[in-house]
Formats: structure tokens, C-alpha cells, sequence
């Protein structure tokens, strides 16, 4: 089957490059996500590894549609006992674009009669198994999202703080700074301490949904042996003792910090201290990499306010992290440039909170 990752648009081939790793087949970068091929399985292994997607969608349909009586008899053709259950939930999202059928409700309604009739009970509003429709240019392309809450939910950090970053962009912004683990990584301004989490799960070989559970759990297919041998079949390692540093003023910060990490069960090597910017300096360790998402005047703050901020995080990086690499997320341009760094990279707009971001980078 023809698996969909759905990822951040603006970051499809980081994404790529992280299904790759993880050896999925035919991976190939599309607007908004990844395509891949494989089974429910890999479906599984999916939403059980990646860190960069938001949903792991199966295609299980692609047919030409005119008008609804068209959609209607395609769909009911389709072996819909095979995918679904009777005794679990379900429902249709459907969103239709250049096509002559453009009456989405009506469209989503011709799936859930043919779903219906085959297995005789009817859509939940609040269901975790959605099948989605979207028929674009006539062509009706039918998928099954395996992964129910968005994979950004990992199951740990319940304390989320001010304007939280979602796991899933953090892991991107990481891999797009080449950090794949085996180096410290500092957060100046952590928050809820999601970069930190996540670059701790990456170097201990984590499964990113080690802690939840999926949509895919109630399909027909699903078997909960090859389910449980796959989720005990990794091999973790150690991460060197405590080297994810996190640190912010806000002391609420660092305590909520402090309690998603136990939850991760990465405490162990992390390390959560509440104080200024000004304060900061380098762990006696090897070099590795900073990156931090600091306030910008459209998301906390006056923006007029914010550049002598950034000039200090500038001064910090150069005084103090020689040898270092640096990631920072901002969407002001102006701002990245009051830091005085030189900028190696600068990512592709990420729309991120209802606004639109860039990752800056430097060697330090």
C-alpha cells in the first residue's frame, strides 16, 4: 500500500531524510509529507519511530468520481469489513477541490453509507478512526489515519508553558541542525524543555510513541502479538549522564520541565536550572549544539523591546560557545539579525502558532 507521511510543510525533506534512515521503501518528498510503500506493519512501525511526522495515513482507495451516485457505487464496492471493524468506532472526513463534486458533507455521506451497509453500524462524530476523502480534479483518493491524536502527543509532557513548540517540530529542527545524538545540547530559554526531551530520546533510541496508543489498535487487521514484539523490539542505549542542559527564568518553567522529563524517563540525563540568559555558560563538556526558540514580538512582547535581547543571545553565542553550532526560531528577520551572527543556514518559512518561522543557524 501507498503510505502517507504527513509532516510541517516547508520541512517535507527532513521528514524524507528521517524515513530514510528508519529504512522505509520508496520514500519520496510531496507537498505537506512523504510518500512511502509498505503494510499495516509499517504503517505501525511508522507511528511507533518517526519523530518528524503528524499523522501516518494508508491509501486504500484511488478511483475517478463525477457526480455522487459515481462515488457511491466505487465506495460500496470497496471490501470495507477488511479495514474496519464492526464493534469500534468510526467516521469520514471529506474535502473536495476543483472537482465536480464540491459539496464535501454530501461526499462524506456516500462513504458513510457504503461503510454502513458493510458493516452495519454508523459514524461517531468522536470517533479516533477517521477515513478521509479527498476528492481533487475528480480523483477520489480514499486513506485510513492510523494514527489518531496527532503524533506530536508522545504521552509524557503534560506541563506545557508559554507559546509551546509541538514535539514534532522540535525533532525537525534538530535533524535539520544535524543533531542525531552523541553531543550535549543546551536550551537557554526551554520552556516546557521540548528540545531537550526530544534530543534525549533521540540519543537514547527512544520510540517517539513508546507511551501511547494509536487508531491503528482497532482496526481489522491489527494483531496485538506483532504489535507488542514490535514495540519491545529496539534496542535503546544509555545516553551520557545528564548531558541536555535547559534552563529559563521563569522558576514555573523549570519545574514543569523537570516532570515531563521523569515522565519521559530521561531525567536521568537532563538537567533543569532557573536562570537568566546572562548567566549562561558552555557544560565542561565536548561541543555540541544550542538552539532555542526565544520570544518574538508578534508571539510575547514588544518587538521594540526584543533587540536588545537578541543582541545579548548574539554576544552570549560569540563570547562564550566558540566551536559550537546554533539554531535558533524566530519570525523576525530583523531580530535574527540584531544577534551579529552570521547565519550558515536559514530553513524555508514554518508556519508554527498561527505564524510563519524560520530555523537560523551558525557555527559558532
Amino acid at each position: 500500500m501507498e503510505i502517507f507521511l504527513q509532516g510541517t510543510p516547508g520541512l517535507e525533506d527532513i521528514l524524507a531524510e528521517e524515513a530514510r534512515s528508519l529504512s522505509f521503501s520508496g520514500v519520496q518528498s510531496v507537498a505537506g509529507g512523504v510518500i512511502c510503500q509498505g503494510d499495516l506493519a509499517e504503517a505501525m512501525r511508522a507511528n511507533l519511530w518517526l519523530r518528524c511526522a503528524g499523522r501516518v495515513l494508508i491509501r486504500i482507495a484511488e478511483f475517478r468520481a463525477m457526480h455522487l451516485a459515481q462515488l457511491d457505487k466505487r465506495a460500496r464496492k470497496l471490501d470495507w469489513a477488511s479495514i474496519l471493524r464492526p464493534d469500534r468506532a468510526w467516521r469520514v472526513e471529506a474535502t473536495c477541490r476543483k472537482s465536480k463534486i464540491y459539496h464535501q458533507r454530501a461526499a462524506a455521506e456516500r462513504i458513510e453509507g457504503a461503510i454502513s451497509a458493510a458493516l452495519g453500524n454508523t459514524p461517531n462524530p468522536e470517533a479516533l478512526i477517521v477515513v478521509k476523502l479527498r476528492i481533487e480534479d475528480d480523483l477520489c483518493t480514499l486513506s485510513l489515519d492510523t494514527s489518531g491524536e496527532s503524533l506530536h502527543k508522545r504521552g509524557a509532557k503534560e506541563f506545557i508553558g508559554k507559546a509551546p513548540m509541538k514535539e514534532t517540530l522540535a525533532a525537525a529542527f534538530l535533524r535539520a541542525c544535524g543533531y542525531h545524538g552523541g553531543m550535549p545540547v543546551v536550551d537557554p530559554m526551554c520552556g516546557s524543555g521540548t528540545f531537550l526531551l526530544e534530543a534525549a530520546e533521540i540519543a537514547a533510541r527512544l520510540p517517539a510513541g513508546r507511551a501511547r496508543r494509536f487508531a491503528f489498535e482497532d482496526l481489522a487487521g491489527f494483531e496485538i502479538a506483532d504489535w507488542s514484539a514490535m514495540r519491545r523490539n529496539f534496542s535503546s542505549r544509555e545516553a551520557e549522564a545528564v548531558q541536555f542542559y535547559g534552563f529559563d527564568r521563569d522558576q514555573g518553567a523549570i519545574t514543569g520541565a523537570r516532570a515531563n522529563a521523569e515522565r519521559a524517563g530521561v531525567a536521568e540525563w537532563t538537567s533543569f536550572a532557573c536562570q537568566p540568559l546572562s548567566a549562561l555558560e558552555p557544560p565542561k563538556k565536548q561541543k555540541g549544539l544550542v538552539i532555542l526558540n526565544p520570544p518574538y514580538g508578534a508571539r510575547i512582547g514588544n518587538r521594540k523591546l526584543l533587540f536588545g535581547l537578541y543582541g545579548a543571545i548574539g554576544a552570549v553565542m560569540r563570547e562564550r560557545f566558540t566551536g559550537w553550532q546554533f539554531g535558533m526560531v524566530t519570525s523576525d528577520e530583523g531580530l535574527a539579525k540584531a544577534t551579529g551572527l552570521t547565519w550558515s543556514e536559514v530553513s524555508r518559512p514554518v508556519a508554527f502558532g498561527g505564524l510563519t518561522v524560520k530555523l537560523y543557524q551558525s557555527a559558532l
